[in-house]
C-alpha cells in the first residue's frame, strides 16, 4: 500500500474549480460583475504563469466567502456542483483513483483551492482525506481571511509533511499526479511522479527527467 496524492483542478477536473467558482458568482450576480471578472481571468493567467500572489488572489477570492450567509453558501454550492462541477468530472480521472482505492492505496487531493470549493468535490469522488487552502470561521460564519500556509507551491510540500506527521505514512511508493509546473516542488519529492495533460512548462521538465507523461481526457 502506497500513496497516492491527486491534484485536482485540471487533473481530476477537466477545469480549474477556482475559476469556475468565480464565474459561478459572476452568473449569480453575488460580486462585481466588471472588476471581479478581470480579477478572476487576471488571476488565473498569472497561476497559469507561475507569478501568482496567493496573499492578493485570496483577498479577492476569499471576500464573497465572508459576504454572504452559510445558508447561501451551501445553497450556491449545490448548484455549483450540479452546473460547473459534475459535468467536468474526468471519467478516466475517476478510474485512476479506483484502481488505486482497489490497491489499497490511501488517497489524497492536495490543491491550491480553499476547502470551501474543494471538500464537496473530494466527498463526491470518494477521497476522505483533503489538504487545501483553509479559510478561517469565526462564529460560524467566513471571515475572507485563511489559516495556516496556503498549499500553493512550495506549501503544498510543507502541508504534507505535516499532515504525514500525524498519520502512519511515509513517502516510500508514493504517487502524485498533476498537470502543473506550479507542483514541481511537491512532485520532485515523490517516488512515482505523474504528469496528467500537462501544461507545456511540465510537459518539458517531465520529458527531461523521464517521469510518465498521461492523459485523462477523453
Amino acid at each position: 500500500m502506497s500513496l497516492a496524492i491527486f491534484d485536482l483542478d485540471n487533473t481530476l477536473l477537466s477545469i480549474d474549480s477556482d475559476h469556475a467558482w468565480g464565474e459561478f458568482l459572476l452568473e449569480q450576480g453575488a460580486v462585481d460583475p466588471v472588476t471581479y471578472r478581470e480579477a478572476n481571468d487576471r488571476f488565473l493567467a498569472d497561476y497559469e504563469a507561475g507569478t501568482l500572489d496567493m496573499q492578493a488572489f485570496l483577498e479577492v477570492a476569499l471576500r464573497p466567502l465572508a459576504e454572504h450567509s452559510p445558508e447561501q453558501l451551501a445553497a450556491w454550492h449545490q448548484q455549483f456542483m450540479a452546473s460547473k462541477i459534475e459535468p467536468h468530472i474526468l471519467s478516466k480521472g475517476e478510474e485512476l483513483v479506483a484502481r488505486h482505492r482497489t490497491r489499497g492505496d490511501t488517497l489524497l487531493i492536495i490543491t491550491a483551492t480553499n476547502r470551501f470549493i474543494t471538500g464537496p468535490i473530494a466527498e463526491r469522488l470518494g477521497i476522505d482525506d483533503l489538504i487545501a487552502v483553509e479559510p478561517e470561521m469565526v462564529d460560524g460564519r467566513y471571515t475572507g481571511r485563511t489559516v495556516g500556509i496556503p498549499s500553493y507551491r512550495e506549501g503544498k510540500v510543507k502541508r504534507l509533511d505535516a499532515w504525514l506527521a500525524g498519520q502512519d505514512l511515509s513517502l516510500d511508493g508514493s504517487w502524485f499526479y498533476s498537470d502543473s509546473h506550479n507542483d514541481l516542488a511537491l512532485l520532485e519529492q515523490i517516488d512515482h511522479p505523474v504528469a496528467v495533460d500537462p501544461d507545456p512548462s511540465l510537459r518539458e521538465v517531465a520529458e527531461a527527467r523521464g517521469w510518465k507523461i498521461i492523459s485523462l481526457r477523453d
